[in-house]
């Protein structure tokens, strides 16, 4: 079952991280595969590509085509992104039957919370790169950098409604590859209704090594790039098809 952020509460994921935000960091993925490419990276398929937000600034460099396993949020990525293809698939084990340039698995693969899940990801991402081309994925942590945390954040809309968050990232089972984020939503209705909301995300964490000893599997050379956003670091995997 999926999150229900993901399927009755979609309409409001603009409002828990909006679209805006995600500019710097759509410039550094830009960069990196602008780097790995030599420069000659045109085509770009992201699996688990969500709201569209990353989207949203990349498809200035690439042409984008988007692939969730939600509806609802791909529907939500259509307003701001339909100048993009949108398919709905798994990324374990869609096949398009077409390769692209770049492969961009943001942080919708830590839903991946087992090895042969995570592997199976890895073999999709290369089915779709073409030789010499370029994935990244980009996991909010690895097991090296876990640490349990609490944040909070959200957006008010233009049609007055609005969206505050509460968000406890915890490890119930440190010995086991997967942590639990619990997020608790203030959903604020245009007409000033406020409800609250409970949602339960179980997210994979693997060590950085078997991250790249299973895409080095997959078919991929890898170096890892770490990313400093905002005061937070965070691991990114460069893998390029052999």
């Amino acid at each position: 079952m999926q999150p229900r952020l993901y399927t009755e509460f979609a309409e409001w994921f603009h409002l828990l991280t909006a679209p805006v935000d995600y500019a710097p960091e759509a410039a550094a993925y830009h960069r990196m595969f602008d780097t790995a490419s030599g420069g000659t990276a045109r085509t770009l398929l992201e699996l688990g590509s969500g709201g569209g937000n990353t989207a949203s600034h990349l498809k200035a460099w690439y042409t984008c085509t988007l692939v969730d396993l939600s509806p609802q949020m791909l529907a939500l990525s259509r307003t701001i992104n339909p100048d993009c293809e949108h398919l709905q698939g798994d990324m374990r084990d869609v096949r398009l039957g077409r390769e692209f340039d770049c492969v961009f698995v943001h942080d919708a693969v830590e839903y991946m919370t087992t090895e042969a899940d995570l592997r199976a990801a890895m073999a999709t991402a290369r089915a779709h790169c073409r030789p010499g081309g370029v994935a990244l994925f980009v996991p909010d942590c690895v097991r090296e950098t876990f640490a349990p945390s609490t944040d909070h954040g959200g957006h008010d809309g233009p049609d007055g409604r609005g969206l505050r968050y509460l968000e406890w990232t915890t490890d119930p089972g440190p010995g086991d590859t997967t942590y639990t984020v619990d997020f608790a939503y203030l959903l604020r209705d245009s007409d000033g209704a406020v409800h609250v909301e409970h949602d339960r995300h179980i997210f994979g964490v693997f060590p950085r090594g078997d991250w790249v000893r299973w895409m080095e599997g997959a078919g991929f050379a890898v170096r890892v790039e770490v990313m400093t956003d905002e005061g937070d670091t965070r691991d990114v995997f460069i893998g390029v098809a052999v």
